[in-house]
């Protein structure tokens, strides 16, 4: 049963450092990536659309995404969500392809990147304290209803704590490692 508890919580907790790498990837560094992209919204015929759902996305060159969608006639729509995002991209369409050519960032901009950053990462740490408490929540219960000791309890406790400790650090070097390609010059 304890286990069950600290291996649910284990798995909850990688699924938010996921969560927190592919929000890390939609933040704007130098280079072009699919991921600044991929998940934008699109009204395609009236329904919020992803996307990589309607699109082929590339980089063929490291400052210069190509968006080329399956059907031309939402060419358009994706140039307006993409106008509409706060990437700070102007999208070119010649027709049948739209490009986004990645500009320079700016000193300032870098700083203000690496702010958002920050904050994602503080949502990061908070979502895996959140999944802590659930956890503790649960033992609890358990140890109420009977089914585990006091001393089973407390062990189960620091064993939970440590596994939140090494998730901490893994969404503090995520969020750093982000930095460092944020001040990149």
């Amino acid at each position: 049963m304890i286990d069950d508890v600290l291996s649910d919580s284990k798995t909850k907790m990688t699924k938010s450092i996921e969560a927190l790498q592919r929000e890390l990837a939609s933040v704007r560094t130098g280079r072009a990536s699919p991921g600044l992209v991929e998940h934008l919204r699109v009204d395609y015929y009236g329904t919020p659309t992803p996307l990589n759902q309607i699109a082929n996305v590339s980089v063929p060159e490291a400052r210069l995404i190509t968006i080329q969608p399956w059907d031309r006639g939402a060419l358009s729509a994706i140039e307006k969500a993409i106008q509409k995002s706060d990437l700070g991209i102007n999208p070119q369409n010649d027709g049948s392809l739209i490009r986004l050519t990645m500009p320079l960032l700016t000193e300032d901009r870098r700083k203000d990147l690496v702010k958002l950053v920050k904050r994602k990462v503080e949502d990061g740490r908070v979502s895996v304290r959140n999944l802590r408490r659930d956890g503790l929540e649960e033992l609890r219960k358990l140890e109420r209803n009977k089914d585990i000791s006091e001393d089973d309890y407390r062990h189960a406790q620091d064993e939970l704590q440590k596994l939140t400790d090494r998730f901490i650090v893994d969404v503090d070097k995520v969020g750093q490692e982000k930095e460092e390609e944020l001040l990149k010059t």
